[in-house]
């Protein structure tokens, strides 16, 4: 084995690196042609102290990281991904380094990692796989979606501002309102499926802009293309976000169309199990990536190994379910929009609502979802008009699990005003008291429907007269 020492640079520190001339024990499958992986078990930074310290690069930069994209289908790159390309054992499922410290190779001298919260081969490897299917520069796992979502408002500073979606999940809202607030950042809500209001909202102050599309829960479509093009065009310096969790990298790519900043709940989707939670940030460029891995590092905010190791699983089988899980969506919808109970329906690319009381322009909303996604995943909410039949189909229901979250397995069902939006006060929600959010899962969809019909017929029965409700 030849074994020559190099002098690489990152940022300005001089970095020693001992590379390994002769063939690479492993390297990521690449039918177009792989770039060489470099073995960075001998990385070494040099030992500084102070504001030098914190600038130091908290994951090796590895080649993998943001130039060596599996050119495969993102189905195929969730398989054949091989997150630790130089361990000479070549395990086919990425080994968990559950261990809180890693050895040193000199008083002087740092390794590629030194402490978990700043860094492990266990959350690099589901980091790599997670930027390589979003097209990103790099990606960070977090310990929850909404650890993710934190980290993203530290870009923002006092004084500044948020121009934030109005429809959107509780959590968000209540981060927005009671956590960014006490800093000295103002929020203001708007309808992001309305272009020209996202671009009026736009002042000297505005920081960040955060997008949900689809929206939580009444599935409302941005223009993510549209809004990238006149903040950028406003100020280049706004940083544009968007909460991609309901259609993952597989149906929907959004830093290819102007976005920044890509944020997952992969608690959802990504994970499959509801066994661990997860949050994912997605970046386009390095500034992006050294700030959210500072906050990440500095917050102690990062995802263990165990639950990298369980999300990485998890991932394998990602595009069945979802594939899976959406047919029996488009399904659902169906029925429900033929049911006499259903006043609303909504999913991304089919709408039915009798009175359309919010005055959207559906036509528009499907024609941008097609245009800028490949589908329109699993989650959809519906209306009854009336909270109590909404509650009493709810708790008819056998095969559905009430309980808050998404992209599960199983089928998800919940009434949003009473669980994940309930931090949204009642005179701020956009959404009314009576909806019903469904997560489709992978049971077989007859087994689905029957349940949902035996649900709505119990309720029919009961009040055969739904004026008594």
């Amino acid at each position: 084995m030849s074994m020559e020492s190099e002098r690489v640079s990152y940022s300005h520190f001089d970095v020693h690196r001992h590379v390994d001339k002769s063939p690479p024990a492993a390297r990521l499958p690449d039918p177009e042609g792989a770039h060489a992986v470099v073995d960075y078990r001998n990385v070494e930074y040099p030992a500084v102290t102070g504001e030098a310290y914190d600038a130091l690069p908290t994951y090796p930069p590895r080649a993998h990281f943001n130039q060596h994209h599996i050119k495969m289908r993102p189905s195929t790159q969730l398989v054949v991904f091989d997150g630790c390309p130089n361990d000479p054992y070549h395990p086919t499922s990425m080994p968990i380094y559950q261990t809180a410290t890693f050895v040193q190779p000199t008083a002087t001298t740092f390794g590629p990692y030194d402490y978990t919260r700043s860094g492990n081969p266990t959350r690099t490897a589901l980091e790599t796989i997670v930027s390589g299917l979003e097209n990103a520069y790099a990606a960070f796992a977090f310990a929850s979606g909404m650890a993710a979502l934190s980290s993203v408002t530290r870009l923002v500073k006092a004084g500044e501002e948020i121009i934030a979606s109005s429809d959107l999940y509780g959590g968000m809202y209540r981060l927005l309102t009671k956590v960014c607030s006490r800093l000295g950042i103002v929020t203001k809500f708007v309808d992001t499926s309305i272009l020209n209001e996202v671009l009026q909202a736009l002042t000297p102050k505005t920081r960040l802009v955060f997008v949900e599309s689809p929206s939580n829960p009444l599935m409302k479509i941005s223009d993510i293309t549209g809004i990238g093009v006149g903040i950028k065009k406003y100020n280049p310096q706004i940083i544009y976000a968007i909460d991609s969790s309901m259609m993952t990298s597989l149906l929907q790519r959004p830093l290819d169309l102007g976005v920044d900043i890509v944020i997952h709940s992969g608690t959802k989707f990504f994970g499959g199990h509801s066994d661990t939670t997860v949050g994912i940030v997605c970046v386009n460029n390095e500034a992006l990536a050294k700030e959210i891995a500072f906050f990440q590092n500095a917050e102690g905010t990062g995802l263990a190994p165990f639950e990298c190791w369980l999300v990485l699983r998890g991932m394998k089988t990602m595009s069945l379910r979802l594939e899976k899980s959406q047919e029996n969506a488009l399904k659902v919808v169906k029925f429900l929009s033929s049911h006499p109970l259903v006043t609303a329906c909504y999913y991304p690319g089919y709408y039915y609502d009798k009175n359309n009381d919010q005055k959207r322009d559906f036509e528009t909303e499907i024609e941008l979802h097609k245009k800028q996604s490949r589908g329109g995943g699993s989650l959809l909410s519906f209306d009854t008009g009336n909270t109590e039949i909404s509650r009493q189909f709810i708790n008819a229901l056998k095969l559905f699990k009430i309980t808050v979250s998404f992209g599960s397995t199983n089928s998800l069902v919940e009434m949003p005003c009473l669980l994940s939006h309930a931090s949204i006060p009642a005179e701020k929600r956009t959404l009314p008291e009576s909806l019903v959010r469904m997560s489709i899962g992978i049971e077989h969809v007859q087994d689905i429907l029957n349940d949902i019909k035996q649900a709505l017929d119990s309720v029919s029965l009961k009040y055969k007269n739904t004026s008594k409700l």
